[in-house]
């Protein structure tokens, strides 16, 4: 039985196209396809994408987009659909992605690391329908709240031979008042701080808190701007030291002068990312400890 309930090819407009070849590269448009579908997790409808080579003659690694934001702010939409996961996908990956339940017109609510880490977790038998995916070798990405997302799914399995955390939050800190813009977004999912269980859903979302739980066999690239003003760079950090304690393999890149969203650095932090994923997902490599 089908777990993509629909699925439909993106097609953008010629001057949409052009914007996609100058941000993203030719080959994003002339080797790719994205589609956005609606697949079932948890009884839940929830909407993502899919994007993969077009060329179907061989398998290519999986990988897993976390997108930020909370709710319907940071939803991707098509355009920028296409040139992510494009990309992605012109690197010779197949791109699972979701919205998050409750988004985007799909069912249930964004519980910013609840129920919705779910959501994730149940891209992966989507591999199974696309005939490009090797649905054994998986990757994962995130970006800012992606990073939490990335993070916690990687408390829950183990799959994964390689992460990529962008400006990913570590910790929330809910009784402080250092990122006045991480706490105004969140308190929008999990309640005004002073409610019963707000602190609880702060501390099970910090993985700050519970490193030990992260896949020991999983290798992280996290990548942080030290200008980061939304997600705080010692977030990264502080999470490092938790990581070589518990002999986690990771590397650790902070950026000077980068922001939230990297724009200083993009070819930077792009070629690190293709790097990381071409190394640990494509290239033969000793089992990690």
């Amino acid at each position: 039985m089908s777990r993509i309930i629909e699925r439909e090819i993106v097609q953008l407009n010629k001057p949409q196209q052009k914007m996609i070849i100058s941000g993203w590269g030719d080959e994003v448009i002339q080797n790719t396809t994205l589609e956005k579908i609606t697949y079932e997790s948890d009884g839940l409808k929830v909407k993502g994408y899919i994007s993969y080579p077009n060329d179907d003659s061989k398998k290519y690694p999986s990988i897993i987009w976390c997108r930020g934001g909370i709710g319907n702010a940071g939803v991707i939409d098509k355009f920028t659909a296409r040139g992510i996961y494009g990309q992605l996908a012109s690197w010779g990956y197949c791109v699972f992605a979701s919205q998050y339940r409750g988004n985007d017109g799909g069912e249930g609510k964004d519980e910013f690391g609840g129920g919705d880490l779910n959501d994730i977790l149940n891209l992966i038998p989507l591999a199974e329908e696309i005939p490009q995916a090797n649905k054994n070798i998986w990757g994962i990405e995130g970006w800012s709240r992606g990073g939490m997302m990335t993070y916690l799914t990687l408390t829950r399995s183990d799959i994964f031979k390689a992460a990529v955390v962008l400006g990913g939050i570590a910790n929330l800190r809910c009784n402080s008042e250092e990122s006045r813009f991480m706490r105004k977004l969140y308190e929008q999912t999990m309640g005004k701080y002073g409610e019963k269980d707000f602190n609880a859903k702060c501390e099970s979302r910090s993985i700050v808190n519970f490193p030990e739980k992260l896949s020991k066999t999983t290798p992280l690239l996290i990548i942080h701007g030290n200008e980061d003003d939304r997600v705080l760079p010692h977030d990264s950090i502080d999470l490092s030291y938790k990581l070589l304690d518990l002999k986690i393999p990771f590397r650790l890149v902070m950026l000077e002068g980068g922001d939230h969203f990297m724009k200083k650095h993009r070819k930077e932090v792009d070629y690190m990312r293709k790097n990381w994923f071409e190394k640990k997902l494509k290239k033969p490599h000793p089992t990690l400890p």
